[in-house]
C-alpha cells in the first residue's frame, strides 16, 4: 500500500471518528443533566477505570500505551464539557463582567502608588515606566505595600512577581491570595546589577557585600571570586543607602547604576550577573478588580486533588479553548505531603468565548482557587 492510499484510509476513518465523538459528547451531555438532577459529582473514577480496562483489553499490547493516552484525554474533555453544562453562575462571573463594563478605558498616568524599598529601587523604576507622573510612597516590606492599598492610602502597589533566574516571588503570591488583590498591569524589566562602593575603593579592599537575597543569588558566581562576607538586606537600593551612610571603605553593595548616582557612589564592576538574560516581572496591584481594554493575559493560583491526571485535566480544558499557557510553575503546599500549588499565566482575554466560564468552573470545583486578574503586560 502506498502512502496516498494509507492517508485516504486514515481520512475516511477520521470522518467516522468525528461523527462518533460528536455522538459520544451528546450522550455525555445527557449524563450531565442526569447528574445535575440527582446531585451526583462529575468525576466518576470507577466508571472511567472500567472503560479504560475494556479499551485496553481490546487493544494490542503494542498500542495499549497510546490508547491509554487517547482515552485519558477523552475523559478530560468529557468532564470539561459536563462541567461547563453544570456550572452555575457565581460571584466571580458577576465581578468580572462588572469590571469589564466599569473600568476606565485608559490606564491612568497619575496615581498614588506604593512601592517596597526606597528611591532608586527597581520597583520604583517599574513604577515610573507604568505611570508617567506617579506619587510614590515607600514601604519597608511587601506586606506594607498591601496594607497601604488595603487602607486606601494608595491606589496601586508595585511588586516583583518573578525573576527569569530566581523564579517566582512566593511571598507576593501568598499575599495576593491572602488579601484578595488583583493584577491590573505588569511590566518586564531587564535587571543590571553592579558592584558599587565608595569612591576610591579598590576591589581588593572589599571584605563585605550587602544586597537583597535575590540579587546575591543572581550574582553568586561573581561573589565566589571575591571571597567576602555576604550580608542580606531588604532591598538593593537600601543596600546602596546603607553603604553611602556608613564610613566603611571595605564594604560594597550590589545595586543599580541609578542608585550609585543617587547616593554618590562609584560603580566598581558592572555586568556581574550569572546570566545576561536577567529579567524581573513587576505587577501593579489594586484592591478592586480592574480590567482595562486590551487585557490579554490572566493569572491563576490553584491547588489540585492528589490523584493521577488532575493537572492533565486542567491543561486539556485550557487547550480546548485554544489558549496558550505562558507560565506554569508549582511549589509544595506547606504541611501537606506531595500536594502542590500551581501558578498559571495564560494568554487569554476574558471576552473570548468560554474564558469566563472556565474561570467559574475552576472556582466552583477546586477547594483552593484564586483568580488574580486579567491585564496587559508592557515592556
Amino acid at each position: 500500500m502506498d502512502i496516498n492510499t494509507a492517508r485516504e484510509n486514515i481520512d475516511k476513518i477520521d470522518e467516522k471518528l468525528v461523527k462518533l465523538i460528536v455522538e459520544r459528547m451528546k450522550f455525555a451531555k445527557d449524563i450531565a443533566k442526569y447528574k445535575q438532577e440527582n446531585n451526583l459529582p462529575i468525576y466518576n473514577k470507577s466508571r472511567e477505570r472500567d472503560i479504560m480496562q475494556r479499551v485496553l483489553d481490546n487493544s494490542s499490547e503494542e498500542l495499549q500505551g497510546y490508547m491509554s493516552v487517547i482515552y485519558s484525554s477523552l475523559f478530560d474533555v468529557s468532564r470539561a464539557y459536563q462541567s461547563r453544562i453544570l456550572t452555575p453562575p457565581n460571584h466571580l462571573k458577576e465581578e468580572i463582567e462588572h469590571a469589564v463594563c466599569n473600568t476606565a478605558k485608559v490606564f491612568p498616568t497619575r496615581a498614588i502608588v506604593a512601592c517596597q524599598g526606597i528611591e532608586g529601587s527597581y520597583s520604583q523604576s517599574a513604577c515610573d515606566k507604568l505611570f508617567s507622573t506617579p506619587n510614590i510612597m515607600y514601604f519597608n516590606h511587601f506586606s506594607g505595600v498591601f496594607k497601604a492599598v488595603e487602607n486606601g492610602l494608595c491606589q496601586y502597589g508595585i511588586l516583583p512577581i518573578e525573576n527569569s533566574t530566581a523564579g517566582s516571588v512566593n511571598e507576593v503570591y501568598d499575599l495576593m491570595k491572602k488579601n484578595k488583590f488583583f493584577i491590573t498591569r505588569s511590566i518586564k524589566m531587564k535587571i543590571d546589577h553592579n558592584l558599587i562602593t565608595k569612591k576610591g575603593v579598590a576591589i581588593t579592599d572589599i571584605k563585605e557585600v550587602i544586597s537583597h537575597e535575590q540579587a546575591i543569588n543572581q550574582c553568586s558566581e561573581f561573589l565566589k571570586s571575591l571571597d567576602v562576607k555576604i550580608t542580606v538586606c531588604e532591598n538593593t537600593a537600601v543596600a546602596a543607602k546603607m553603604l553611602a551612610q556608613s564610613d566603611r571603605l571595605d564594604a560594597a553593595a550590589i545595586s543599580s547604576r541609578d542608585c550609585a548616582d543617587i547616593f554618590g557612589l562609584a560603580v566598581l564592576s558592572d555586568d556581574i550577573m550569572n546570566s545576561d538574560n536577567n529579567y524581573t516581572r513587576f505587577i501593579c496591584i489594586s484592591k478592586n478588580l480592574e480590567i482595562y481594554p486590551g487585557a490579554d493575559k490572566m493569572s491563576l493560583m490553584l491547588a489540585l486533588p492528589h490523584r493521577p491526571g488532575s493537572l492533565g485535566g486542567i491543561l486539556s480544558r485550557i487547550s480546548s479553548l485554544g489558549l496558550n499557557i505562558a507560565k506554569l510553575e508549582s511549589r509544595p503546599i506547606a504541611g501537606k505531603n506531595f500536594e502542590f500549588m500551581f501558578y498559571f499565566d495564560i494568554d487569554a482575554n476574558v471576552l473570548q468565548s468560554g474564558v469566563v466560564q472556565l474561570i467559574c468552573e475552576l472556582c466552583n470545583e477546586l477547594e483552593h482557587f484564586t483568580y488574580l486578574g486579567s491585564y496587559s503586560e508592557v515592556f
